[in-house]
C-alpha cells in the first residue's frame, strides 16, 4: 500500500497516554502545562483491547512489521507491560519498541522484559545534573534515569538507544559527554536536531544545532566512520566508532529531511490516526471502534488515508515563516 508519494507503509507508532511525568522544555513546557494540568480522561483513550485489535490490523491485513509505543510518557499507563505482552504475541509483528524518559524504568525495565519487549529507547538529553533539571522542568532527577538505564540492561534489554536533543546554547556539551559515556559498548546513541513539533516551544530555527556541527562535535570523542542503514528509510544517519565498538547516530530532520522515505503511521493516545509527526489533525479511528465498525470498515478508512498521504512538513519548512501559523499537534499528545 502506497501513498501519493510511493511511500510504503512500514512503521506504526501508538500514544498510549498524554500524561508526563517530566516538563521538558521542548515539548510540554512547564509555562505552557502546569504540573497540576488536566490530561484525557482514561475513558477517552485507547484501551488495550482497542489497541490491540488495531496493531493486528495494521500487521496481518496492511503489512506492518515495527510497532513503537510511546506517550507522553508511556510508562505512566497502568498495566502496560500486559499491553506489550499481548502486542508481542501478535504473529507477524518482528519488533516491539519502546521509547521512555527512563525515570520508571528502575521498576518496570524486568516486567517489560519479561513481557516480550524487542528494544528499548530512552531520551536523554544531558547528564550534567543542573543542565538536565533545566531541561526536564525541574520534575526529575538525572541519577533516578541513570538508574533505569542500568534496570534495563540488567533486565535484558540491551543495548539500548538513548536519544538526545540538541539545542544551541542549552545542551551542546552533551554531545561529546554522551558519546564518551556509552564509546565501547554496545548501546547506540541518537543525536537529533531540534525540531518544531507542536506549537508551545517557542521554536527558532537559530536554535537548531545542525548535523554538520554535531559530527564535528563527536569527532573529538574519537575516529568515527559511516556506516549504512540497517534497512530502507532509516531515519539517522549511522556511525561507527573506527577503533572500538558503539555506534551514534545523527537524525537531521532540519537540514537533511528525509520525508521522501517516510513510513510511519501514528495512533494518538486519544485514537486518532495521524500520518505525519507534524500532523494538525487526524482521523478519528476511537470513534469507529466505539460505533461499532467492522474490520472492514476500519481497514477500508485507514488505507483511504494512506493512499491519499502527501505529507512532506519538513521538505517544505525552508518555505514557512517562523511565524507560520501552521497548527500542528504538540509532541506529547502523539510521541517523537
Amino acid at each position: 500500500m502506497l501513498d501519493r508519494a510511493g511511500r510504503p507503509l512500514r512503521d506504526l507508532r501508538v500514544s498510549v497516554t498524554d500524561r508526563c511525568n517530566f516538563r521538558c522544555i521542548y515539548c510540554m513546557p512547564e509555562s505552557a502545562y502546569p504540573k497540576e494540568s488536566r490530561y484525557l480522561p482514561s475513558q477517552r483513550l485507547l484501551s488495550f483491547d482497542e489497541i490491540e485489535r488495531l496493531v493486528r490490523l495494521f500487521v496481518n491485513e496492511l503489512g506492518v512489521r515495527k510497532v513503537r509505543i510511546s506517550g507522553g510518557e508511556p510508562l505512566l499507563r497502568p498495566g502496560l507491560p500486559d499491553l506489550v505482552a499481548r502486542l508481542a504475541a501478535i504473529p507477524g509483528l518482528s519488533d516491539l519498541a519502546l521509547t521512555t524518559n527512563g525515570y520508571l524504568l528502575s521498576d518496570l525495565a524486568p516486567a517489560l522484559a519479561r513481557a516480550g519487549l524487542s528494544r528499548l529507547t530512552v531520551s536523554l538529553d544531558s547528564l550534567d545534573p543542573q543542565e538536565f533539571a533545566a531541561l526536564s522542568g525541574g520534575q526529575a532527577a538525572l541519577e533516578q534515569v541513570l538508574d533505569g538505564i542500568d534496570a534495563a540492561i540488567t533486565a535484558g534489554l540491551a543495548p539500548l538507544k538513548i536519544n538526545c536533543v540538541v539545542m544551541r546554547g542549552r545542551n551542546q556539551g552533551a554531545i561529546l559527554s554522551l558519546a564518551r559515556r556509552f564509546r565501547g559498548t554496545a548501546h547506540v546513541v541518537r543525536f537529533i536536531e531540534y525540531m518544531d513539533v507542536g506549537t508551545i516551544n517557542g521554536w527558532q530555527r537559530s536554535d537548531v544545532v545542525p548535523a554538520n556541527e554535531i559530527l564535528e562535535s563527536l569527532a573529538a570523542a574519537g575516529p568515527l566512520v559511516a556506516l549504512a542503514p540497517n534497512y530502507p528509510g532509516e531515519v539517522a544517519r549511522r556511525y561507527g566508532w573506527r577503533d572500538t565498538a558503539g555506534e551514534v547516530g545523527i537524525i537531521a530532520s532540519v537540514t537533511q529531511p528525509f520525508c521522501g522515505a517516510c513510513h510511519r503511521a501514528r495512533l494518538s493516545a486519544d485514537g486518532r490516526l495521524l500520518t505525519c509527526l507534524f500532523a494538525a489533525s487526524g482521523v478519528d479511528i476511537l470513534g469507529m471502534l466505539r460505533s461499532g465498525e467492522s474490520d472492514s470498515a476500519l481497514l477500508a478508512r485507514i488505507g483511504y488515508t494512506w493512499r491519499e498521504r502527501n505529507d512532506r512538513y519538513s521538505e517544505d519548512r525552508h518555505a514557512r515563516s517562523q511565524s507560520s501559523a501552521h497548527k500542528r499537534l504538540e509532541m506529547y499528545q502523539i510521541g517523537g
